[in-house]
């Protein structure tokens, strides 16, 4: 196979091509051009050395395949895997799309493809992450490979797998407005009372009434969603199923909740079939239902979204001595990995819900990195078929390098075994500069001491975990201090390290506050002054940072320690 040589760049696409091909030409177009300053031109006449377009579904709509010659380049793919190999040739060439707004772009005076016969499937067939960038701009997430919920991608661009319903959707097919003050027997009944409030209620499954009311719910919403392929029928947000006498019976029958859960979904998956017969009916194995029950199925058109909510993100769950659990009904306890195991093994549509910031601190120094290959690639074994990664969801993001974390997990995402120290290091080195080295070494250093600490850290902790310690965060800050000086000379560079900062400085100024009783006026504002100057939100998944720094004074963990409920507190505008 020859090398072809691109002195006048053109690509072909066939006159009656689909928008998603269009939309790869277009692309290529772009940052070739931006490469080599050379016109690049689109044609659907096909001659001389060019790169053509083809799409075509090999076996589904994200997979591609490149096959160069000496006559140019041939990409094939599904409608997002056509722009998936667009975006893998440019990579091929130097380009590297970091973040929305960082890319790597080379100066080439002569653009020569490289040689390729390779063929791409991505590991996962469904693959989310909610940081923010990702949600907010949607080609970014093309550029991620990314086709979750979350990311919502016009159809011209690949589209994405669209829900009718996310999660949590009890509250929405029996709504407590409309039935809970003449039907409280349809809700979940706790410490002796049927409960109707809106965010802490489950339903009663056992209720003969319920499965009727809940089929017509997700009827309507399916019809009024023609585009989705999958709506979600679990329990709402609420860590309890149903103490009645019914529920429980059927609970301890099947050894765990999850069982009544599944009689429930199966039978609303059964009876909208016919009519709906390319939607999946997803549900949760969350808290209560995680365990798998000892008989029943799921039917081939539900999906069961596993969730690790109770899990440690400090270790691998392979590999983790942590003794966290859920409680089954007999009182004996099961952790994640034998959960996860067993639901690989009876279920063939295994989604996954997965956990990667500090959702009380949003800033603090999360020790996930360590992990995120090991757990990804556990999914993978255990015949996962889909991965949301849920991080901060503050609207413009925070700290902690969630853009390089997020940069890792999508490309993890796409294939477990990439290599992450490379990712790293190549990150770091553009993003960073001189820094980088800094960074890299305030990443392993959290690593290092949960490791050899044997620290847990679940998905919220406290900053007065061992990880928080006064010499660690004295250790981080003058690894800090050393990346400002790095670059210095360098405002940008030097902008990007010091919002990182913001993470050790919340840690120090929290444990301070809450730990110590010392509260430093100058320091506090200057901290919050600087967060909202950095064009951030939200500090706690739940409220807004007026609310944090209220909680802050008033000597308690969270904002949302000053609520009733968990459910935020309103918009966090600026």
């Amino acid at each position: 196979m020859s090398k072809a040589k691109l002195s006048k760049i053109s690509i072909y696409l066939p006159s009656d091509a689909p928008s998603q091909a269009g939309y790869a030409a277009e692309e290529l177009r772009h940052y070739l051009g931006l490469m080599s300053s050379e016109r690049v031109g689109i044609t659907s006449v096909e001659q001389g050395v060019c790169i053509r377009l083809v799409q075509e579904a090999l076996g589904d709509d994200d997979s591609f395949s490149i096959r160069s010659s000496k006559d140019g380049a041939l990409i094939k793919g599904g409608k997002r895997g056509i722009i998936y190999g667009a975006y893998e040739l440019l990579e091929r060439l130097g380009c590297r799309f970091f973040t929305a707004t960082i890319e790597k772009v080379p100066t080439l005076t002569e653009i020569v493809l490289p040689e390729l016969d390779i063929s791409q499937s991505p590991a996962f067939c469904y693959r989310e992450h909610n940081y923010y960038e990702l949600a907010k701009y949607s080609r970014f997430a093309v550029k991620r490979r990314l086709n979750g919920a979350h990311h919502p991608i016009r159809e011209k661009h690949g589209g994405h797998k669209a829900y009718a319903w996310f999660v949590h959707t009890f509250q929405t097919m029996v709504p407590p407005s409309v039935y809970g003050e003449s039907h409280p027997e349809y809700y979940a009944l706790f410490d002796g009372k049927r409960v109707t409030d809106l965010h802490v209620n489950q339903l009663c499954l056992t209720n003969p009434d319920i499965l009727d009311i809940a089929v017509e719910s997700v009827r309507a919403a399916l019809k009024a969603r023609p585009d989705a392929e999958i709506i979600s029928i679990s329990q709402n947000d609420w860590g309890r199923s149903c103490e009645c006498e019914k529920c429980r019976e059927r609970d301890a029958f099947h050894g765990s909740a999850a069982g009544t859960l599944l009689e429930f979904v199966n039978a609303i998956a059964e009876r909208l079939e016919p009519e709906f017969p390319n939607v999946t009916f997803d549900t949760l194995a969350y808290n209560y239902t995680r365990p798998i029950p000892k008989e029943i199925r799921p039917r081939h058109n539900v999906c069961v979204r596993l969730c690790s909510i109770e899990a440690c993100f400090a270790h691998s769950f392979e590999t983790c001595d942590d003794d966290r659990g859920v409680t089954l009904p007999d009182g004996t306890k099961t952790d994640f990995i034998t959960d996860l195991r067993n639901w690989g093994s009876i279920c063939d549509n295994v989604y996954i819900w997965d956990y990667t910031t500090n959702f009380g601190h949003y800033p603090a120094p999360h020790p996930n990195w360590h992990v995120l290959q090991p757990n990804i690639r556990a999914f993978r074994k255990n015949n996962v078929k889909g991965v949301f990664e849920q991080a901060c969801g503050a609207s413009a993001g925070s700290t902690d390098f969630n853009e390089l974390r997020a940069y890792v997990i999508s490309s993890l995402l796409w294939n477990p075994d990439a290599d992450v120290e490379a990712l790293i290091t190549e990150f770091t080195d553009y993003v960073y500069g001189e820094a980088a080295p800094f960074v890299r070494e305030y990443i392993e250093y959290i690593c290092r001491e949960v490791e050899e600490k044997n620290i847990h850290a679940g998905f919220q902790p406290h900053t007065d975990l061992p990880l928080y310690s006064k010499e660690t965060v004295a250790k981080l800050f003058e690894l800090m201090q050393k990346a400002k000086k790095a670059v210095e000379g360098d405002p940008l560079k030097l902008w990007r390290i010091a919002k990182a900062e913001l993470s050790v400085r919340w840690v120090e100024l929290k444990n301070q506050t809450k730990l110590e009783g010392v509260y430093d006026a100058e320091k506090i504002n200057r901290f919050f002054s600087d967060w909202r100057a950095f064009g951030m939100t939200r500090i706690d998944e739940w409220c807004s940072q007026e609310t944090t720094l209220r909680a802050m004074l008033e000597d308690v963990w969270r904002g949302t320690d000053l609520y009733k409920h968990w459910s935020g507190d309103g918009p966090e505008e600026l």
